[in-house]
C-alpha cells in the first residue's frame, strides 16, 4: 500500500488521504515542536494544572506521570461514533491517568490509577503503527491531555515508518492553549467533551474549578485549527471538530449553555454527540453526591435535544442504542 519512509497519502478503497502531519513532517517543523514539547517537561505547564514539577527528572503531580506516557492499552474500538469506528475499528491508545479527578468517571480504572505500562517514544510509535497495520481508520488518543510532548515525541518516529492514519485528539478538553500550539497542523480531528458549565459544579464534581473556562478556550481553539467536522463519502471523519456532552441527573451539567456557546462561539454545523449513557460510577454512591446517584430520565435527555435545537445546532450523532431510562 506504501513504501516505508514514503510520504505519499494513505490509500483506502481508492481514495487518497494525506493526515495534516505529513506537511510539518516534511518541512522539519514538526520535530522541531517535538524537541521543544519535551523540554517543556523540566518545568510542566502540559495542561491547565501548571503544577510546575520536572517531568524531565520522572517527578510526578497530578496526573501522576513522569517521562514516559503510560498506555493502558491499545486496541481497535468499534465502540465509537461510526464516523471513526467506520468498518475497521478506530485504533485507540486509552492513556492511563488524567488531570480532571470526575466523581462519576465511567473509566476510573484507567483514568484514576496507574494502570498500564511506562511507553517510550519508539514503543508509542510500534503501537501506532500496528493499528495502522490492523486495518484502523484514525490513531485515537484517549486522555491525552499530559502527554502531548510524548505524543509529539513519538510521532516522527511513526511517520519514519509509514505512519499515514489521521490524528484523533480525544480529550475532557481540559486542555492547555500552549499544548494545543503545537498540535496545530498536526491532528486533524478533535474530540473534545464539554462536560460542566458551571464553577461551583466543576470543581465538586471534577475537581476543577476553572473547568469550563479551559474548555470554553480549548473549543474555540480547536475549531479555529480544523473547523466544523468534514466526513468523507465513506461516512468517514477526515478533518473537524466533534463536540461529545454527557447528560446528567438534575442538569448539573449546565446542558443547555453549553448548546448555545458550541452554537454561537464555534459554529451552528458543529458537529455533537448528546451522549445518554450516563450511570453511577466512581463515587457517586458517596452520600455527597446523592442528586446524581441514578441514571437519566427520557425527559432529561429529550430537554438536551430542545436545548441543542432552540441554539440552532442540527449536527447530532444519532447512533444511540436502546437504553432503559427511569
Amino acid at each position: 500500500m506504501r513504501n516505508k519512509g514514503s510520504l505519499d497519502g494513505f490509500t483506502i478503497d481508492g481514495s487518497t488521504f494525506l493526515p495534516a502531519y505529513l506537511t510539518l513532517y516534511q518541512s522539519g517543523e514538526l520535530q522541531k515542536r517535538a524537541q521543544m514539547a519535551v523540554a517543556t517537561l523540566a518545568d510542566c505547564r502540559a495542561c491547565p494544572r501548571n503544577c510546575g514539577v520536572n517531568r524531565l527528572e520522572n517527578k510526578t503531580a497530578t496526573c501522576k506521570t513522569g517521562r514516559y506516557a503510560i498506555v493502558h492499552s491499545a486496541f481497535p474500538h468499534f465502540g465509537e461514533e461510526d464516523c471513526l469506528r467506520g468498518w475497521n475499528g478506530s485504533g485507540t491508545l486509552f492513556f492511563s491517568m488524567c488531570n480532571l479527578r470526575c466523581v462519576f468517571c465511567q473509566n476510573d480504572d484507567i483514568s484514576q490509577s496507574r494502570s498500564g505500562l511506562e511507553t517510550p517514544p519508539e514503543r508509542l510509535a510500534e503501537m501506532m503503527l500496528a493499528l495502522q497495520q490492523a486495518g484502523c481508520h484514525n490513531i485515537n488518543l484517549v486522555t491525552p491531555e499530559h502527554v502531548v510532548p510524548q505524543i509529539l515525541e513519538a510521532l516522527p518516529l511513526a511517520i519514519e515508518q509509514g505512519l499515514r492514519l489521521p490524528i484523533v485528539y480525544n480529550s475532557s478538553a481540559y486542555d492547555a492553549l500552549e499544548s494545543l500550539a503545537l498540535l496545530d497542523g498536526i491532528v486533524d480531528i478533535y474530540m473534545p467533551d464539554f462536560k460542566i458549565w458551571d464553577e461551583r459544579q466543576a470543581l465538586r464534581l471534577l475537581k476543577a474549578r476553572d473547568y469550563s473556562a479551559a474548555a470554553r478556550q480549548a473549543l474555540e481553539e480547536m475549531h479555529r485549527q480544523v473547523g466544523v467536522l468534514k466526513i468523507d463519502e465513506q461516512g468517514l471523519a477526515k478533518r473537524g471538530v466533534l463536540v461529545r456532552h454527557l447528560v446528567m441527573p438534575g442538569d448539573v451539567a449546565g446542558s443547555g449553555e453549553i448548546m448555545r456557546f458550541l452554537a454561537e462561539a464555534l459554529s451552528p454545523d458543529t458537529y455533537i454527540n448528546i451522549m445518554d449513557q450516563y450511570h453511577p460510577a466512581n463515587r457517586v454512591r458517596e452520600a455527597r453526591y446523592e442528586e446524581i446517584n441514578r441514571r437519566i430520565t427520557s425527559q432529561e435527555l429529550g430537554l438536551v435535544y430542545d436545548r441543542a435545537r432552540e441554539a440552532k445546532l442540527w449536527r447530532f450523532d444519532e447512533r444511540r442504542p436502546q437504553r432503559v431510562y427511569l
